[in-house]
């Protein structure tokens, strides 16, 4: 396996490319944030601390450092050259940015009479991809704060770049687009689970990705970067989040009714706006945006169906839930964590829970196959590496996160049933279905 781990990300990537919050009015860019934790529970703040050790994870919900100082970027090699999968389907992706503005909810860390700022990212299935350039994980701006808050030079890796084409236009696929929209964990950003997000936009869904502010690394479109912060009075938990998404899913509405809800009223690319079904609308989510989703649902019937990636389900979520609901865990799960095992017994409707063996709670996104690519930049023990991401190899936990999530969103908002949610699939061994 250790050799499985330092090789298996090579076949994943052929083929292409609860708390922030910080000093009131500071949004600066800063390495303030990089060890806050949040008050999730005590599990998860450990895993944040041991991720914390090591390497950057970069997508992780917490930066990572190497051991021992960082390098000084004189004489330094060359950067890291990070890539993702391909996604498997049909459409060429594209993929917008919006600045969303929420007049309705003062922000207290920006100061009087400033509202809640919301990046967010659109994706979607796209025509004549070939004049417009392929979009970056993030930005170079929140690239660099998240390096420099692990204490990296700016350039020690490079932005990897996704299957997103910035700006080209909607592809047209015989009806409206069913949605999907996706929160990030703590201290993380929109951009960590971008293999699921591209892999859907590719089949044929709009994907509406969101940074939780004062949670996330993220960069508005007037060059202001804005790190997770540390002042526990603005710590945002899954409540915060929920209410960013249905504020975000008010935005869907506008989309689909063909209005721009970007505050900048920077135009949309061709075809997006009236191309989305806002009827279809399900929602993902990793750990905190895990939990995020449950709450959603709870509070939102416009979400048809959930999924949630290893989300710990705290504070207890115990309202009954009656739509579909599927658990990808992996360290949170119903035997280790009483805030999943209740959860559980309050879905009503169709629900399902899956562990892929090895797998860690950073296994479902991302890290799962950048890690490797920067253990072997940084020279990363085998050991340091199985600590991170587990023993899941990168290139099975990418076909995972391809097929399951997809299966999930397909059966329920498309009404197209396979059988991979049938039961356990001699394609997939390490994914086990717990009763």
């Amino acid at each position: 396996m250790r050799t499985n781990l330092r090789t298996a990300h090579r076949s994943a990537t052929a083929g292409t490319a609860d708390g922030p919050a910080a000093e009131p009015g500071s949004v600066r860019k800063s390495r303030e944030g990089a060890g806050a934790t949040t008050p999730v529970d005590g599990r998860e703040t450990l895993t944040r601390r041991r991720l914390l050790t090591t390497a950057l994870a970069v997508g992780a919900a917490a930066p990572l450092g190497l051991t021992g100082p960082a390098r000084a970027s004189s004489g330094a090699p060359a950067p890291a050259r990070l890539t993702l999968p391909a996604p498997t389907g049909p459409y060429p992706v594209g993929t917008v940015a919006l600045h969303l503005v929420d007049t309705a909810r003062p922000d207290p860390v920006a100061g009087p009479g400033r509202h809640r700022e919301l990046m967010a990212g659109v994706w979607y299935p796209a025509r004549d991809v070939e004049r417009y350039p392929l979009a970056p994980w993030m930005s170079a701006g929140a690239l660099r704060e998240l390096l420099a808050s692990a204490g990296f030079p700016a350039d020690a890796v490079q932005v990897p770049l996704t299957a997103g084409h910035q700006g080209a236009p909607a592809r047209w696929c015989g009806r409206e687009l069913p949605v999907v929209v996706f929160s990030h964990g703590a201290h993380s950003h929109r951009g960590d689970h971008t293999v699921i997000v591209q892999e859907l936009a590719s089949h044929g869904y709009a994907v509406v990705t969101v940074d939780h502010t004062y949670d996330a690394f993220t960069e508005f479109p007037d060059g202001r970067v804005l790190v997770p912060l540390r002042d526990p009075q603005h710590a945002l938990g899954p409540a915060d989040f929920a209410a960013d998404i249905r504020f975000v899913l008010d935005r869907v509405d506008d989309l689909a009714a063909g209005r721009d809800p970007d505050a900048g009223r920077r135009p949309l690319p061709a075809g997006l706006a009236g191309a989305i079904d806002p009827r279809r609308t399900g929602m993902f989510g990793w750990s905190k945006g895990g939990t995020a989703t449950a709450r959603v649902m709870l509070d939102d019937p416009r979400v048809r169906a959930g999924l949630s990636l290893d989300g710990p389900m705290l504070p207890a979520v115990t309202g009954d839930l009656d739509r579909p609901f599927m658990m990808m865990t992996a360290e949170f799960t119903r035997a280790r964590e009483p805030g999943v095992a209740e959860f559980w017994t309050h879905l009503r409707g169709w629900r399902l829970d899956v562990r892929a063996e090895g797998a860690v709670h950073a296994s479902y996104g991302d890290n799962q196959v950048l890690i490797p690519q920067l253990a072997e930049a940084v020279g990363m023990s085998d050991e340091e590496l199985r600590d991170r991401i587990g023993t899941l190899a990168p290139d099975r936990a990418v076909r995972i996160q391809q097929a399951y999530p997809l299966a999930f969103f397909d059966l329920h908002l498309r009404h197209r049933r396979g059988h991979l949610l049938d039961g356990p699939s001699r394609a997939f061994p390490e994914v086990t279905f717990l009763p």
